[in-house]
């Protein structure tokens, strides 16, 4: 295949144009951004899955506690009652006896319940300690992935208007490459990811091995119209100045 030598060259500019689109896609695949979000998202999970914890047992402490004064209500209550029963003229003693005892057994259980409803209420303040602390870790997670998720989009808007400048470059220099070249170039690229590169002081700039002495005389005696390729890795080698033939 034939291309004039400055075609050649711009076979140059288009693969240079390829390699930083090339480190583009792999910028933008490897943002360290990425990982701080998965990170971010996986803290404000947690966070929420904690609060959602601390909170419903919060809330069965708060049924607990009502639980227990309406039961301390109802003993108080009943206590009332028997007492002024037991205050009551025409009470006989039997009755006064056994009003005494079941004063006596409301007094204990009335104990008992203020005993427990203590012990509710103080675990009730240590889980509304817990509640407010996973309140303060959540907000400063979401405050955190809100930061990341800000700052990957940056990444990424700085990336697509790269991205953009390059592809317009690309289409600029690709109108000046006749078809059939740009076709060879294109195949190339797709198979082993660089499409044309240069040859500096004998050794090709995409493979990096310095060719040996029967390609080096091939590629001398080559007119400098004929599209040559590298023996080592059959990309499109572009001769300048700079060949060493």
């Amino acid at each position: 295949m034939k291309a004039d030598p400055a075609v050649q060259r711009r076979l140059l500019d288009l693969a240079e144009v390829d390699a930083e689109l090339s480190r583009l896609v792999h910028r933008r695949r490897t943002l360290p951004e990425h990982a701080e979000l998965a990170a971010a998202e996986a803290a404000v999970r947690e966070a929420k899955d904690k609060l959602v914890e601390v909170e419903t047992a919060a809330g069965d402490l708060d049924r607990d506690i009502r639980r227990l004064e309406r039961d301390v209500d109802g003993v108080r209550q009943r206590t009332e009652r028997d007492n002024k029963l037991l205050a009551g003229a025409g009470i006989g003693a039997k009755q006064a006896t056994d009003l005494q005892h079941e004063l006596e057994t409301l007094a204990r259980r009335q104990s008992v319940l203020e005993d427990e409803q203590l012990e509710i209420m103080e675990q009730r303040e240590a889980v509304g300690a817990d509640v407010e602390h996973s309140r303060v870790v959540l907000a400063t997670a979401e405050h955190e992935l809100a930061a990341v998720t800000e700052r990957r989009d940056t990444a990424l808007a700085d990336i697509d208007a790269s991205e953009t400048g390059r592809r317009r470059a690309r289409e600029e220099v690709v109108v000046t490459i006749p078809a059939d070249v740009l076709g060879a170039y294109e195949r190339h690229r797709e198979q082993r990811g660089v499409g044309a590169a240069a040859l500096i002081a004998r050794r090709c700039q995409a493979c990096r091995l310095e060719l040996d002495r029967t390609s080096i005389s091939e590629l001398k005696a080559a007119p400098a119209d004929d599209l040559v390729r590298c023996e080592e890795c059959g990309v499109i080698l572009v001769r300048t100045e700079a060949s060493g033939l």
